[in-house]
């Protein structure tokens, strides 16, 4: 996943770290933690719900409330990162996100996992670009290149472990685990990372620290997941939604202000306008906004219908999660051959049929005929998008903006998982409170359906076209 600054490059002539593969062992191990726990709580959300009593709509926020941190205040960590040093600001955020690791196994109420959620996606949005920073100032050349690949190979192998260890945990010490499992990783990094990483990894530079702009999108986002969530229980009319909905329009519409007149914006206005960047946030907030979404409901079905173990389900989540990883190798390899518009249109096409065959799930039927080929031809379709936004956007800005336009795109990455879960949430609302059947679960997949294909139309016009220069990915 690419964030949302540069680094500075490595000192012309500088002998390289001596332990600078070690520093990258233990970067990429403090990165998997947080990719995991974007999907790590998908298997749980049952078994969390029953122990804890939680509802749909505090289900929903469990899910929502890290990505919404996570991608509200990532471009925010990458600025103080630059203005404190990546290294101090990683250890903050390794720090904050172990802690509330911690207080999210300890919980004993929905009140207190939502508020451990939001700190573990704050201190991810601390860590990420930090670690980032820090590899491209320690590597240089080749190094540098195989560094990233390393670094890009996380986000597959992190979604995929993140639901086959969500369902092992849960079904064997509980899932209390798949938070518990984070602190002894965290703690190791904590300690050993000093040694390893240089003083001036990533060494501070003068830089604006934009809060408010912070601030105000992650509450414009923030207000928009409340009013989605809401609207499933008391409809689109009540005060609640209404209120929500209009919240959310001034928040936006007061970071747009913020952005316009700020000297150190987070998102530079022109910038966010620009053809190729607005096409990679596009395709970045479909895509994860569907995805995320299908992992919810496809969870809460196997496990609330038809009764499946969180072991069961989290195996049967495995190949679904490796598809993702094969989609996103095969748009690498098509890229520079056909170019980032059919690849992404394409793509899109591919997700509308296998969302359409979702919504004939049928509670008698084989989940093995029924369910698993729909979500395994979805989550084929949905791999190249995340490799196209990236890599069609960033080869076609300049160097001097490829960090802010980076920066735009995996914010969308987190909030548009954030809003697609809601989004479903709403829909599935009936089905999910155990009122309505499957047909709250069919509703829902069928909007996925409809969605994918809309979007291959929108791409057919907005993605550049012709074949992107190669872009080192940055990846989840």
């Amino acid at each position: 996943m690419s964030h949302a600054h540069h680094a500075p490059e490595a000192a012309a002539g500088a002998p390289p770290h001596p332990r600078r593969w070690t520093a990258l062992v233990l970067l990429c191990l403090a990165q998997f933690m947080l990719i995991v726990d974007i999907t790590v709580v998908q298997v749980a959300l049952p078994t969390i719900g029953t122990d804890l009593a939680l509802g749909r709509d505090a289900l929903t926020w469990v899910v929502t409330t890290y990505t919404l941190a996570f991608g509200g205040l990532m471009v925010f960590g990458g600025r103080l990162a630059d203005a404190f040093g990546a290294r101090r600001t990683l250890l903050t955020g390794l720090v904050l996100f172990t802690l509330a690791s911690l207080l999210c196994g300890l919980a004993n109420t929905g009140g207190v996992l939502i508020t451990g959620r939001a700190l573990q996606g704050i201190g991810a949005a601390l860590l990420s670009p930090s670690a980032l920073s820090i590899i491209t100032s320690t590597f240089t050349g080749r190094e540098r290149n195989r560094a990233l690949g390393v670094w890009a190979a996380i986000g597959g192998s992190g979604a995929a472990a993140g639901v086959l260890l969500s369902g092992l945990l849960t079904a064997g010490p509980g899932w209390e685990w798949v938070f518990f499992v984070n602190v002894p990783i965290g703690v190791l990094v904590v300690l050993v990372l000093p040694s390893v990483v240089p003083a001036n990894g990533g060494q501070a530079r003068r830089a604006g620290v934009d809060l408010p702009g912070a601030i105000a999108v992650t509450l414009a986002t923030g207000l928009l997941i409340y009013a989605l969530v809401h609207a499933g229980d008391a409809g689109w009319g009540s005060a609640g939604t209404v209120l929500g909905l209009g919240g959310s329009v001034l928040a936006y519409a007061a970071f747009g202000w913020i952005e316009s007149r700020t000297r150190h914006p987070l998102m530079t206005p022109s910038a966010f306008a620009r053809r190729p960047v607005l096409s990679g946030t596009f395709l970045m907030l479909i895509a994860t906004g569907v995805l995320l979404g299908l992992f919810f409901l496809t969870s809460l079905y196997f496990q609330h219908v038809l009764g499946f173990s969180a072991l069961k389900t989290g195996l049967l989540f495995l190949p679904v999660a490796l598809a993702i990883t094969l989609g996103a190798q095969l748009a690498a390899h098509l890229l520079g051959k056909v170019g980032g518009r059919p690849v992404a249109v394409g793509a899109f096409v591919l997700t509308a049929v296998g969302a359409s065959l979702l919504t004939r799930i049928d509670p008698a039927g084989s989940v093995y005929t029924g369910v698993l080929p729909g979500f395994l031809i979805a989550a084929l379709g949905l791999g190249p998008l995340f490799v196209t936004a990236t890599s069609t956007t960033l080869a076609n800005v300049g160097h001097t903006e490829s960090g802010v336009a980076s920066g735009v795109i995996n914010t969308f990455h987190e909030l548009g998982g954030s809003i697609g879960v809601a989004v479903v949430s709403t829909v599935a609302a009936g089905s999910i409170a155990g009122d309505a059947g499957v047909g709250g679960f069919t509703a829902a997949y069928l909007l996925c359906a409809i969605a994918a294909p809309v979007a291959a139309v929108v791409a057919a016009v907005l993605v550049p076209a012709g074949k992107p220069r190669a872009v080192a990915g940055h990846g989840h």
